[in-house]
This record gives C-alpha cells, sequence and structure tokens, in this order.
C-alpha cells in the first residue's frame, strides 16, 4: 500500500494560505473531520489550548483536492517568520508539456501567471534560456514561499 502523503507549510496566516491555495490549485478548504461540527471542535477534542485557538471565527488550516487525488495542503502556524529560500517547492504544471509547442506553453503559463498574481502571487523570475525548448515563471505566495508554474 502506498503512503499518503500530506503538504505541510510553516506559515503565520494560515487562513490567508488556504485563499490563495484553494484558488491556485482548484482546492477547496478541507472540512472539519468526521464527527465534528467545526474545527473548534476537533482541536479542542485534542487537546490544544483555548489559548492557541484563534478568536477570528476560522480554524480552517488547510486545503483538499475536491475529486481527493491530489495531497492535502495543511498551512500549520508557527511563531517564526521564512528566513530562507524553500528547500522544497511546488511546481503547478498547467501546460502539456513538451508535447505541446513552446510558445502555446509560454501562453499558458503567462495566462496562469497573470490569474495567480491577480489571487495575490508575486513573480520572482523567469526561467527562458535561449535554446532550451522550457518555459517556466517562479513566483512566490502571499508569504514568500516559492513554487514554479510551468
Amino acid at each position: 500500500m502506498a503512503t499518503r502523503l500530506q503538504v505541510t507549510v510553516d506559515c503565520a496566516d494560515p487562513g490567508r494560505l488556504v485563499a490563495f491555495w484553494a484558488e491556485a490549485l482548484g482546492y477547496v478548504p478541507a472540512p472539519p473531520p468526521e464527527g465534528f461540527t467545526d474545527w473548534y471542535a476537533y482541536y479542542r477534542s485534542i487537546g490544544v489550548p483555548e489559548s492557541e485557538l484563534p478568536d477570528d471565527g476560522d480554524l480552517t488550516d488547510s486545503v483538499v483536492d475536491p475529486a481527493g487525488v491530489g495531497p492535502r495542503l495543511w498551512f500549520q502556524q508557527v511563531a517564526e517568520p521564512k528566513s530562507g529560500k524553500n528547500r522544497l517547492h511546488l511546481d503547478l504544471r498547467v501546460t502539456g508539456g513538451r508535447r505541446v509547442p513552446l510558445a502555446e506553453r509560454r501562453r499558458e503559463v503567462d495566462g496562469e501567471v497573470a490569474r495567480l498574481r491577480a489571487a495575490g502571487a508575486q513573480v520572482l523570475h523567469t526561467l527562458d534560456a535561449e535554446g532550451l525548448d522550457h518555459y517556466a515563471v517562479v513566483m512566490s505566495d502571499p508569504e514568500g514561499n516559492e513554487f514554479c508554474v510551468c
């Protein structure tokens, strides 16, 4: 049996990243676990102290693929800020790969980059070397976590 995968991202504001990554991936905010009416009830049931539960009314801290295929992304709130380049990043593969002409891949990537910028991402740089049959844009989410659109 294969091991199930969850991607965990340390962050300052889980709600902000839930909104961004749900939009970016076509995911949805994760519903509370079965048997719980909300995330507060769940976190209380596992012993999380009240002092660690935000009082803004929303504890949704993860997104899931509505089709149940892709991994869950959990945004774990931490006190320390992001301090350097990610050692792991996500590639959002929005084109058909090398079977699609480079000019068409470039248009598809640029269209997705525009959509993600409108959702709060920033462009860091473009991977576009002369003579290379590859085009990608390195971006960062609202908290500075790098990812590629290719």
